[in-house]
């Protein structure tokens, strides 16, 4: 048998094997209807009221802040610190920095776009998509900590655990196909200078004008979301089929019979559903009973640094549209997910084991019902933290830019 018939073969029985899955969805749907229409509406709310007002300021702004040359403006300044820490040019301190404020898949988004735009290389695109994909403060503080686990005190565990682990992906795969012929030395005098000099570059090469830049920033930030959305729902009916079917009740047997020792099984339920939809994971877990804190912190910062299918195929959206390698950014997000559930263990151990106190907070699932009044709060406070983030950046851009300048004349 050729090498041509074998993939056709295996195409082939891809294409039965999706098929009868997705025929086994739909019939299920039939069979369950109240059950699939409610985990839709779930889905459906927790978009609008969490995921639309949070990330669609970040969205429109980012991608008109990319065609005003923002991003090469700070991106020549912070050249010298990204590439010596990541080994990527300075134009990734933009989607890292957007990404840990605003959450996924906002860094992807970005990196995608730089690289659909050739402003960093293929190679520089697979560094920083490895560690520009990252939880938000929002979900890891509000929805895990206070909202789930009803400890706000584990907060800053949890974003510590997570914001790290993305970092020591980045270190690591800052040796993804280094180059060991020396680069062309860039020009590192005048910093400040060169930085005034690629945004006026870079704003002459555009022809738009600023109505078409922001209108076309409009139209491409609402299309995310509304992407966003569809997967969110998809992901909702999904989970609540595997649940209903008892999908998830016989791998959990399964994995308990396999494994040499003892695992309590609702974890091994939150883990499975975790895999595919973060929320849905972390809640089955911090709900657990029988299992101690550690177990459940541990198990929750892998899943937030993992993030799920659902976030998996959102990213690989945006990637499919360039030469990014979506294998190894799967293998990255798993990586992240493991560092950042051995820096839990050991954060806890050294420092929250003692001061991590009960809390009465109660939770409130503000998600699953329509609230007008919430839905502003938190679009407001988006635009807050996406001023405050720019601001930062450009006087933090600007402090290490006269640095520079002072380090290079002496």
């Amino acid at each position: 048998m050729n090498k041509q018939s074998m993939k056709f073969n295996r195409n082939y029985l891809f294409l039965l094997l999706l098929l009868i899955v997705f025929l086994w969805f739909v019939s299920n749907i039939i069979l369950y209807p109240k059950e699939s229409v409610g985990a839709a509406s779930k889905g459906l709310l927790t978009w609008f009221n969490i995921v639309v007002p949070s990330l669609l300021p970040f969205f429109i702004t980012s991608e008109i802040l990319i065609g005003l040359g923002f991003v090469d403006f700070i991106g020549t300044l912070l050249e010298p610190l990204m590439e010596s820490v990541f080994n990527v040019p300075g134009k990734g301190a933009f989607p890292f920095t957007m990404s840990i404020t605003s959450g996924y898949p906002v860094g992807v988004k970005l990196v995608s776009k730089l690289r659909k735009d050739n402003s960093i290389t293929k190679i520089e695109a697979q560094r920083l998509v490895s560690f520009c994909s990252t939880s938000g403060p929002l979900f890891m503080i509000g929805a895990v900590s206070t909202g789930m686990l009803n400890k706000p005190s584990i907060g800053p565990l949890i974003v510590h655990s997570h914001y790290l682990g993305a970092l020591t992906v980045g270190i690591l795969f800052k040796y993804y196909k280094h180059e060991k012929k020396s680069k062309p030395k860039r020009l590192k005098n005048n910093y400040l200078k060169n930085a005034f000099n690629n945004l006026l570059c870079s704003r002459q090469k555009s022809n738009s004008s600023i109505g078409i830049l922001i209108s076309d920033s409009v139209k491409e930030s609402v299309n995310s979301i509304l992407l966003i959305g569809g997967f969110m729902v998809f992901y909702s009916v999904l989970i609540e089929i595997l649940d209903i079917t008892n999908f998830f009740s016989i791998v959990t047997k399964i994995i308990s019979l396999i494994v040499p020792f003892n695992i309590n099984t609702q974890i091994i339920k939150g883990i499975l559903s975790g895999m595919i939809e973060i929320t849905l994971g972390c809640k089955g877990i911090s709900e657990a009973t029988g299992i101690s804190l550690l177990c459940k912190i541990v198990s929750i910062s892998f899943l937030i640094g993992w993030s799920g299918f659902s976030i998996h195929i959102q990213a690989i959206n945006f990637i499919s549209h360039t030469d990014i390698n979506s294998k190894l950014y799967i293998l990255s997000k798993f990586l992240h997910g493991l560092f950042a559930s051995i820096y839990s263990y050991v954060f806890f151990n050294l420092r929250y084991k003692n001061i991590v106190i009960p809390s009465f907070f109660q939770e409130t699932n503000k998600w699953e019902i329509l609230s007008l009044d919430n839905w502003i709060s938190t679009f407001k406070s988006s635009i807050q933290l996406e001023f405050y983030i720019i601001i930062s950046l450009l006087l933090s851009s600007l402090l290490i830019g006269i640095i520079n300048n002072d380090s290079e004349s002496k």
